[in-house]
């Protein structure tokens, strides 16, 4: 690894010395392992948004559909069979026969790219609703019984059913009962429009006072979540929504009822004086504002460093080269490697350990006493178990690691019968191992609250048109899912009275319509509106090709593309198309090289590395872990790691602004800073929160 010399070759050398060695596996890289989990793989049906490419040719000079009487039996299934005619389109034939296009594509492998004249369609016979649900139009509800203001519209999809749209649009079922009166809601038919009950939150401004008894009213103040809240009052989430139908995500200057009854009582309490019902019995615990001075440390901790340096692989210092080639064969030799190189997959981890040394060095300047125990957890699930059993992380102030998921679980669940907090430096897949590890600290953010950030942010944009773009080809994915409904409804509470614009689009690859890719996409945005894009994907190869279709379509169309932190990751796009586009996006680092903290570690690092790190090197991340943690239990005690919020120190790269869904779960950091690549080719902060 080009970089590396001497001094980081003598510290590897000094690591196989004193790690514990456990047996060679091979390594996957951590970027590698994140985005192969996230793939979507574009392979099945084109999903209800072909009606919205499709619609503009139905509106006029429409060919009317004659239904086919031909049907026939298919492994017991009655299917109708249709010869299509010139004029007619995938939209005007699944409407006249009562189905979807999707459930059309579905039957007719093939026509994801469109039908012919002459083409025989395999149409499934759907049974005749029951009288009174659907008469006049089969699956939609008569538009003079429509009351946009008071209900969305959903159309079933196969598979659905009233069960899943209740957990899916946060209401009970019997609230989707009575809104779609005479309908027998557990026997409706595919591609039945069902009125779903929009949220009602009564909104003012108030003071907090109590209602009724047994019940607190609490205004939602910014940064607030139900999980918040509710850990606040130290009631559960289901008890707010109980009392507060159809909340899903608590708007500003909402007004929630609050049962207190219900509420046990709390030994410790965080209370926000703006908005919080202060109670004499329960300690307050004050936030401090602005920066955490950090001087003047004393104490004496323990750190353990769990990361896979995979020392076995680097101690291999020869390899077989077979690039020369003699009458048409290779010939293979055993050459040496030079002094410098490191096996790549450890590169990253091996930035981060430095980091961590240099913020110790930095640490024990201004007082305290560390000592570092660094293991080398290789890839396997040997090394957790082996340093349990051994018991030396027993005694340890702090864990940083290990980097997979299966392994952090297995050490945050022995660390927390000690009261040890571990903390993950690294990307994860999801936040899911914080469930039920109290103890355990996300330190980079996970999608999730990117995702969120994306939904606030898309929110401020008025009489825009949005586009969601996904791969979820099934459908199914529950976390596309998720997040497509979070937006709408964000979306459409803050529209209040303007029609929402909102397209969805089934990413295909070019690979696969080669032709007809970018026309779908161009089928989806508007030119009378700015078309607000939000992609559903943190696939490297996904996000390229939508970035290049937009920047081709951004001469036509006015575009706003609002990304995840993986957008800025791509490698092998030109970075005029960026600016070019004004893309904004999500990222959980940002380094202002003219701060003297900033400068002052740069010049450690050449120092004592003889390099300096780039924006992405987990270097940066190592030093703020460190940092972080260590000045946090020197300052605060205890109650830092019950408490993050009151620790605020300045750090290098990023913030940590630890909240927690509820008090049996670990923190996760909810910082991000949102930066906006310009037209003047700068790329600049635009918020910090």
């Amino acid at each position: 690894m080009k970089g590396f010399s001497g001094t980081a070759i003598n510290s590897l050398k000094n690591l196989r010395n004193k790690t514990l060695i456990m047996k060679s596996c091979p390594a996957e890289s951590i970027r590698h392992a994140v985005s192969a989990n996230l793939v979507r793989k574009a392979t099945g049906c084109i999903i209800l948004l072909i009606i919205f490419l499709i619609l503009p040719l139905a509106v006029s000079g429409q060919v009317v559909v004659e239904k086919s009487r031909d049907k026939v039996i298919i492994s017991g299934k009655q299917y109708y069979i249709h010869v299509v005619r010139k004029g007619e389109t995938a939209y005007s034939i699944s409407r006249a026969y009562g189905v979807t296009v999707d459930e059309l594509i579905k039957n007719n492998p093939g026509t994801e790219t469109g039908i012919k004249t002459g083409q025989a369609l395999r149409i499934p016979v759907v049974e005749t609703p029951s009288a009174g649900v659907n008469q006049k139009v089969a699956g939609q509800t008569p538009a003079k019984q429509k009351d946009e203001s008071k209900f969305f519209y959903h159309r079933l999809k196969p598979g659905e059913t009233v069960y899943s749209l209740a957990r899916n649009y946060g209401v009970s079922v019997q609230e989707i009962s009575d809104s779609n009166p005479g309908a027998e809601i557990n026997k409706l038919p595919v591609g039945y429009e069902i009125a779903i009950p929009r949220r009602t939150v009564k909104q003012t401004t108030e003071e907090l006072q109590t209602r009724e008894k047994g019940f607190l009213e609490h205004k939602v103040v910014k940064g607030e979540t139900l999980s918040s809240i509710a850990e606040k009052y130290g009631i559960s989430v289901r008890d707010i929504r109980r009392e507060n139908k159809g909340v899903i995500f608590p708007h500003v200057n909402d007004i929630l009822r609050i049962p207190v009854t219900r509420a046990p009582e709390v030994k410790e309490e965080i209370i926000i004086k703006a908005d919080s019902v202060l109670s004499p019995e329960k300690p307050v615990i004050e936030i401090p504002g602005g920066i955490t001075p950090v001087k003047n440390l004393k104490g004496k901790f323990s750190v353990a460093v769990l990361l896979p340096f995979n020392t076995y692989e680097n101690s291999v210092r020869t390899e077989i080269d077979s690039s020369q080639i003699i009458k048409g064969k290779p010939v293979y030799k055993t050459i040496l490697r030079p002094d410098e190189w490191i096996y790549p997959q450890s590169v990253g981890f091996i930035e981060l350990y430095q980091g961590i040394l240099l913020a110790a060095d930095t640490l024990r300047s201004l007082g305290i006493d560390i000592n570092i125990f660094v293991y080398d957890t290789q890839n396997d699930d040997e090394t957790p178990e082996k340093l349990i059993e051994t018991g030396r992380l027993r005694n340890m102030d702090l864990i940083i690691g290990p980097v997979y998921s299966r392994n952090l679980v297995k050490i945050a669940e022995y660390a927390a019968r000690y009261e040890i907090p571990v903390v993950s430096p690294v990307n994860l897949i999801s936040n899911q191992p914080l469930a039920g590890n109290p103890n355990l600290f996300m330190a980079i953010p996970s999608v999730e609250v990117a995702q969120d950030a994306i939904i606030r942010k898309a929110a401020e944009c008025r009489n825009s048109n949005f586009v969601f773009i996904h791969t979820d080809s099934s459908g199914e994915d529950e976390a596309t899912i998720t997040y497509r409904n979070k937006l709408i409804r964000e979306l459409d509470s803050a529209q209040g009275s303007d029609t929402l614009r909102f397209r969805e689009l089934l990413f295909i690859s070019r690979s696969a319509l080669p032709a007809d890719s970018i026309n779908r996409l161009e089928h989806t945005l508007s030119p009378g509106h700015e078309n607000v894009i939000i992609i559903a994907s943190e696939d490297h190869p996904v996000l390229s090709e939508i970035i290049m279709s937009l920047h081709s379509l951004s001469r036509k169309y006015q575009i706003k593309l609002i990304g995840l932190p993986a957008v800025r990751e791509l490698v092998n796009l030109d970075p005029k198309l960026y600016f070019d586009l004004g893309i904004e996006l999500y990222s959980n680092y940002w380094i202002d090289y003219n701060k003297p903290d900033v400068r002052a570690f740069l010049k450690k690092y050449r120092n004592k590395y003889l390099t300096e790190p780039v924006e992405t090197s987990y270097a940066w991340i190592g030093y703020d872990i460190m940092y972080y943690f260590l000045s946090g239990f020197s300052i605060h005690g205890k109650d830092f790691v019950r408490h993050p919020e009151i620790h605020n120190p300045e750090l290098l790269q990023t913030k940590f602004y630890f909240g927690r869904k509820n008090k049996d779960n670990g923190f996760e950091n909810y910082h991000l800073y949102l930066i906006k690549y310009t037209g003047s080719m700068d790329i600049v902060l635009i918020e910090d929160h």
